[in-house]
């Protein structure tokens, strides 16, 4: 099995986390983003839109970090990360769908105007990435995440989890984004608010996400 990626990219860091919870590893294949390796013909072939990651499991390509994660918890041995619950399992899809509507997005419009971008400015692939924001722009990502979490942290009040009882594919999900959040300096909109605070740091010092977990700190 294995992984085209990157060890800092956040949709890459979705996969390794599966892997890591699950106990199983996979040959990670480098593919930089910063240096545009992700819009050559050879990765084209594998992903064609040009991102990373890519499984290849036994001949088999699968792209889109939340189908893989999907496809990996029911490959795999080792403990679900779906819940067996029908309506936890709906929850979880919920949630997962709440990341990739509401938290992402305004997520790299605040790393866009931090010093992870600086790193990336600097690079090759510079030229393929979007400007960085203005004030506007931040104030308004910032503003979307804090009404997204506004209702996490109502969910959070009264569960362990987003989905329940059960770390599940909704955590993993949220991971990423919120660690390169913290990386660009709005972490404080995670940390204000004592029910995210307290699910934040339980999850982020998960043994698997602190061996995946990287953020992008110089020019790979």
């Amino acid at each position: 099995m294995k992984v085209y990626g990157t060890t800092t990219s956040a949709c890459t860091h979705k996969v390794l986390m599966v892997l890591a919870e699950k106990g199983y590893e996979a040959e990670l294949v480098e593919v930089s983003v910063l240096k545009g390796e992700d819009k050559s013909p050879e990765h084209r072939a594998r992903q064609p839109f040009g991102e990373i990651p890519v499984l290849e499991d036994d001949g088999f390509l699968l792209y889109e970090s939340r189908a893989i994660i999907r496809y990996l918890d029911q490959r795999l041995p080792g403990p679900l990360l779906t819940p067996a619950d029908i309506r936890r399992r709906g929850l979880m899809e919920q949630w997962i769908s709440i990341e990739q509507s509401y938290i992402s997005g305004p997520v790299w419009t605040l790393v866009r105007g931090g010093p992870v971008y600086d790193i990336i400015r600097r690079s090759p692939g510079a030229k393929l990435m979007p400007p960085p924001p203005d004030a506007a722009g931040i104030s308004t990502a910032r503003a979307e995440l804090a009404e997204a979490f506004d209702v996490a942290e109502t969910t959070l009040a009264g569960q362990q989890f987003l989905a329940g009882p059960e770390f599940s594919l909704a955590e993993v999900t949220w991971l990423p984004y919120l660690q390169y959040l913290f990386a660009s300096g709005g972490g404080d909109l995670v940390t204000e608010r004592p029910n995210m605070s307290r699910w934040w740091q339980e999850i982020s010092k998960r043994p698997t996400w602190m061996k995946v977990g990287r953020v992008l700190e110089a020019m790979e």
